[in-house]
């Protein structure tokens, strides 16, 4: 059986709700808990991770990610090392820039050279992590700044094309793709995330794949579902580029193939199956995102996490 990690994604309506969805995922065995910036109906994922942090005592959780246009590095390093201490050894950071026009509508950023920004996020964490003290001037951010010491947590970041991943494989302690085809993850992916290990002297950190999950049957109902939810990624640019290299171009919306290939569905027992063979071809981490069906909300999300927790069940076994 494949060694590996598989985790859930935490989407709720509040911050409260979040938190019963972190408490719960720990009660029922799964692992790791990830959040995106609107897990908790748009409100802080690290303050919803703290207070979760004290009612758990083992599952590990994750921001997947943390925007990096809207806080100065240094403010999300305070912010992790808050969490840390709050739960040692369980907390991971997951960054990334986000997309170009959410980040100039919503916070009014001059969107420029992305990756070149991430990279001066990542070179400011880790040294703040690492060391637990900076002193770094570039060309998105300057950080002159100490902590009280080393932060003993992984800095991961976001990665969709092939440089991102190269970047991750230099400077993160992983990669976190979302809404990539698994022939692209295994073809595309993990051979940049290797080069970019290979170019900075260090071994591959591991590829976290997050992909969409449902646990119901009927294909065309969750084809629906992934399109109603999720829909707005065939309209970025970044996504659609992406679909093209792994050879799903799409015009205006995704194609049935597409959907079946990016969501895995069926029973439970498929799902979970789906999971680990994620981490059987290579994959160092699974994070399923619970697609959710809108006339059964709780009941889509309560089989979504019994299908997880199989999951790790089988890799535990």
């Amino acid at each position: 059986m494949a060694a590996g990690v598989v985790g859930v994604n935490i989407a709720a309506g509040s911050a409260r709700a979040a938190v019963e969805q972190v408490v719960e995922a720990e009660r029922a065995g799964i692992p790791a808990a990830w959040g995106t910036i609107g897990m908790a109906g748009g409100q802080d994922p690290i303050a919803a991770f703290a207070a979760a942090a004290v009612q758990t005592e083992s599952v590990l959780m994750g921001t997947c990610i943390i925007q990096t246009w809207p806080r100065h590095p240094l403010v999300i390093a305070q912010q992790a090392l808050a969490l840390e201490s709050l739960a040692p050894g369980r907390f991971r950071l997951g960054i990334g820039p986000a997309h170009q026009p959410a980040m100039e509508s919503s916070y009014g950023v001059r969107w420029r050279r992305p990756l070149t920004q991430l990279r001066e996020y990542l070179t400011v964490i880790r040294a703040l992590f690492d060391e637990g003290e900076v002193d770094f001037e570039g060309e998105h951010v300057v950080a002159r700044a100490r902590l009280r010491g080393p932060v003993e947590a992984p800095v991961m970041a976001s990665a969709l094309r092939p440089k991102s991943f190269e970047l991750c494989g230099e400077l993160s302690d992983g990669a976190i793709s979302w809404m990539c085809p698994r022939a692209y993850l295994v073809e595309q992916a993990l051979p940049a995330l290797e080069r970019g290990a290979r170019s900075a002297g260090r071994p591959a950190p591991p590829l976290v794949a997050h992909v969409p999950v449902m646990v119901e049957a009927d294909r065309q109902k969750v084809r629906a579902a992934v399109r109603g939810s999720l829909g707005y990624y065939a309209q970025s640019a970044n996504y659609r580029g992406m679909f093209e290299t792994a050879g799903f171009p799409i015009s205006d919306t995704y194609s049935d193939e597409l959907l079946d290939d990016l969501a895995i569905s069926g029973s439970a027992e498929e799902v979970a199956a789906g999971l680990v063979e994620l981490l059987d071809v290579g994959m160092g981490e699974v994070l399923a995102h619970p697609v959710i069906d809108r006339d059964d909300r709780a009941g889509s999300l309560e089989r979504a996490f019994e299908a997880i927790a199989l999951a790790a069940r089988l890799i535990a076994a």
